[in-house]
């Protein structure tokens, strides 16, 4: 693939690779007491296909999101408690579980910027 004009959906392989990534990186996040709690009685399933969606999107792929805007989708979370640190340890265990599927350090950057982007709705600031 000519990566040059490829986008990082494509870089990153795709829908299965997407697909695969928020799987493992779920069962990362459910193990990690920093956040786990923020997802005490999800559709952990539901919320995965709604995350998937939404990276898809994010990464340049097609864009079959629908659900609420960051800070709608997150003003709940901020209820219970949810501050910067969190955000921090969900974009660390994104970037851990790219790492663990072998996608390179360049890429995980990206990832991360494109995660960053959403800090300031994700936490109410905007």
């Amino acid at each position: 693939m000519n990566t040059a004009n490829a986008s990082l959906f494509e870089q990153l392989g795709g829908p299965e690779a997407v697909n695969a990534a928020v799987d493992k990186f779920y069962r990362r996040v459910l193990a990690d007491d920093r956040v786990n709690r923020f997802f005490d009685g999800v559709d952990m399933d539901r919320q995965a296909t709604k995350q998937k969606a939404f990276l898809t999107m994010a990464f340049g792929g097609p864009n079959n999101y629908t659900g609420l805007d960051m800070k709608a989708a997150h003003a709940h979370l901020l209820d219970r408690g949810m501050d910067d640190h969190h955000f921090d340890a969900i974009v660390e265990n994104l970037g851990a579980t790219l790492g663990d599927m072998g996608v390179a350090e360049d890429l995980i950057k990206q990832v991360a910027a494109i995660a960053e982007t959403t800090r300031e709705a994700v936490m109410g600031r905007i």
